[in-house]
């Protein structure tokens, strides 16, 4: 019992620490701050579901898809790192807080920026996924499969409550506070994305330059 405990402490923690909802909460606010609350509440819930079903389906046939594809870990580090320095890029220059939206568009929207970038790469990342792949592993037994499963809900469930706070944030930051925080939040992305390019591009070389 202790055994399972540990387990699903380790499993909540890890998560918790890789997906990091408050530090998606930001950028989240930013990309969404033309939005009214039902859109933005829709637009977390999505990107919550995407994120869960995701890792889901990464800690159960993970490792089947990357051999399938051929695709290493190390790949997916170097393309998250350059989708998360675009992204930073227009942070840095305000760009995603005066995007202005009308009506018909809002849906595409919201379908757009739920999957890609909230969902993927900013929630699920490549941490969390390999995370789930590497975790599903060590459970050995149905019930600390169920405890992974749970803990990662668990996490889950809590991003969406933070994302879904993030409304009244806005509020009070207004759009001054908003563009503040964004060009802040621009600069620890572009940083998150060198990290991220280079951790994964790092070993790649490492294994040309030895065979």
């Amino acid at each position: 019992m202790s055994d399972i405990v540990a387990f699903g402490v380790l499993s909540f923690t890890s998560f918790f620490t890789l997906i990091n909802p408050f530090g998606t909460m930001p950028i989240f606010m930013t990309m969404t701050a033309d939005l009214n609350q039902s859109h933005r509440t829709k637009t977390a819930k999505k990107a919550s579901i995407v994120s869960f079903i995701t890792i889901i389906i990464f800690a159960f046939s993970g490792q089947l898809l990357f051999n399938f594809f051929g695709i290493s870990v190390n790949s997916f580090r170097i393309v998250g790192g350059v989708i998360f320095f675009l992204m930073g890029m227009d942070m840095l220059q305000a760009r995603l807080g005066k995007v202005k939206l009308k009506d018909s568009e809002i849906k595409t929207y919201v379908n757009d920026i739920s999957v890609t970038p909230l969902a993927i790469p900013m929630i699920c990342g490549p941490g969390a996924l390999t995370n789930a792949i590497v975790m599903m592993e060590d459970a050995n037994t149905i019930e600390k499969k169920s405890v992974l499963i749970f803990s990662i809900f668990i996490v889950i469930l809590l991003t969406y409550l933070i994302l879904y706070s993030s409304s009244r944030i806005i509020k009070i930051l207004g759009e001054t506070g908003i563009n503040v925080m964004m060009r802040l939040m621009g600069l620890i992305v572009m940083v998150i994305a060198v990290e991220f390019f280079f951790s994964g591009l790092k070993p790649i070389i490492l294994d040309i330059l030895n065979n």
